[in-house]
């Protein structure tokens, strides 16, 4: 009789944690999508996913989503080349850390009011640039609650996390490929062109999707800034599930079920792109 094998006994907790939190919660989003309100099977709620509203309420998310990634990607990209590869002090790095960590997880109505309060019509930064130096960023056509404002609210956790996971993949660059390639006469241009990014690329396509996903699900943040009238996928899944006109849940975990296809596909090709990423620089 063989011995019981307690060291399962440690991850027990997560397993736990994964089941009701993640596994469960899916499942029971898969059984709603297929039921209608008397709970008998129907396909109802996954047709309703391809009338017009809906639609619009998926691509005006994935194009928000893809906006703030790219800002995102790119943006990131650069900081963390300019702090890791520059040539700046030590300590530059460790308080760009620091603060990408406590930056990429603050969002919701405290970032909202901060970026009104900074931004908005008569925000700290609008009215010194309109006193001080007469620029009007709301008569040269900026608006912070509009499509581009919030893709521009959405940077400011974007940015920091890209930064937080291009960082182990620029450490990776081995100081032997950029002294190799001057050696054969090579410009710093031709190195990036030809070495560096097709090394990053597998890297910084996985950041981008993580980046998009990211995105894609944040609610809090879109509804405190732009109200209920801004119809990107989450605030459309809360006002069928709690809403008092639009209230049809069925169609609510239909919602949910989409987006969790969306955001698995992300992830898988995320994940996809990291573990090529991390062959090319073993």
């Amino acid at each position: 009789m063989g011995r019981v094998n307690w060291n399962w006994l440690g991850v027990a907790p997560f397993f736990l944690f994964a089941f009701l939190f993640l596994i469960g919660p899916v499942l029971y989003l898969v059984g709603g999508a297929f039921q209608n309100t008397e709970g008998a099977f129907t396909f109802d709620n996954i047709i309703a996913l391809g009338s017009p509203n809906i639609v619009a309420s998926f691509s005006l998310s994935i194009r928000l989503s893809l906006l703030s990634a790219a800002m995102g990607a790119v943006a990131g990209l650069l900081l963390a080349q300019a702090v890791i590869l520059g040539g700046l002090p030590a300590w530059v790095r460790g308080a760009f850390t620091t603060f990408s960590g406590v930056a990429s997880n603050f969002a919701g109505v405290p970032l909202a009011f901060a970026f009104i309060a900074t931004l908005g019509r008569l925000g700290l930064v609008t009215v010194l640039l309109r006193d001080l130096f007469g620029i009007n960023l709301y008569a040269s056509g900026f608006n912070l609650f509009s499509f581009f404002g919030l893709s521009l609210v959405y940077l400011y956790f974007q940015l920091p996390l890209m930064f937080l996971i291009i960082a182990p993949a620029l450490d990776g660059l081995k100081k032997e490929w950029r002294e190799a390639a001057e050696i054969l006469g090579a410009t710093r241009r031709q190195y990036w062109q030809l070495i560096g990014l097709p090394v990053l690329a597998p890297t910084i396509l996985g950041c981008f999707l993580l980046l998009f996903a990211n995105a894609f699900g944040t609610l809090a943040t879109v509804y405190a800034l732009m109200g209920s009238g801004f119809d990107v996928v989450p605030i459309v899944l809360f006002q069928q599930i709690r809403g008092n006109v639009l209230y049809n849940p069925n169609l609510g975990y239909a919602l949910a079920l989409g987006m969790v296809v969306i955001m698995g596909v992300s992830n898988t090709l995320y994940l996809i792109l990291r573990s090529r990423a991390e062959r090319w620089q073993k």
